[in-house]
């Protein structure tokens, strides 16, 4: 099937963070594999299925477009990033919701969904991203990849619920409240058993890069 077959699912990459804890080193460009982070997690999204790729960008960003290969990917830059993880998820959804139909050649060429993914989680590979992306049923949908039961990432949220999700994405929680809200509804996917749902977050976690 060819993506013009099937659902238009947009990845959704949050790659801004600061490393605040990794002594203000970016994310986005932690060496792994040879390359910067971000360019693997764009990659993971499209082997996984994903018709595009919007990444949101803050801590150097300069640095990140300068050094990175993101071709063909939709660069959003988050002044706000500081106030954490729910600025970014909103400029992306923006993104999405803004550029998505501004690119369009007709209704149906819209992204259905967004499939939100973290840069510095790449034991998350493109098998978890394909069972999420197949979970997709319409743009009211609501995945989450499970670990032993419990939610992590990747998630995907249809369009129909973009606009709730940025109205209550604050601080680091990200979309943690509207999941929370709307817990009956989602769809989980265990992932456990072809992904690993660690953070780069500290010094420690860096020698998982290596």
């Amino acid at each position: 099937m060819t993506p013009d077959e099937g659902p238009r699912i947009a990845g959704l990459l949050l790659a801004a963070g600061g490393g605040r804890r990794l002594g203000g080193r970016p994310k986005a460009l932690l060496p792994y594999r040879g390359r910067p982070l971000v360019e693997h997690a764009v990659q993971v999204l499209r082997d996984g299925g994903c018709t595009e790729v919007h990444v949101v960008i803050g801590a150097a960003a300069e640095r990140v477009r300068d050094q990175a290969a993101l071709d063909g990917c939709v660069l959003v830059e988050n002044p706000h990033w500081e106030e954490g993880m729910g600025s970014s998820l909103r400029a992306g959804l923006d993104s999405l919701a803004v550029g998505g139909s501004a690119r369009a050649t007709g209704a149906d060429r819209a992204p259905q969904a967004a499939l939100v993914s973290l840069v510095d989680q790449p034991g998350i590979g493109p098998d978890a991203v394909r069972r999420i992306v197949g979970a997709y049923t319409s743009p009211a949908s609501l995945v989450c990849a499970a670990y032993e039961g419990r939610r992590g990432h990747p998630v995907l949220f249809g369009a129909e619920r973009w606009a709730g999700i940025a109205a209550t994405a604050t601080g680091d929680r990200g979309a943690r409240a509207y999941l929370k809200a709307h817990e009956s509804e989602i769809t989980r996917v265990e992932c456990g058993d072809v992904a690993e749902a660690w953070d780069i977050d500290t010094e420690a976690d860096l020698a998982r890069l290596l």
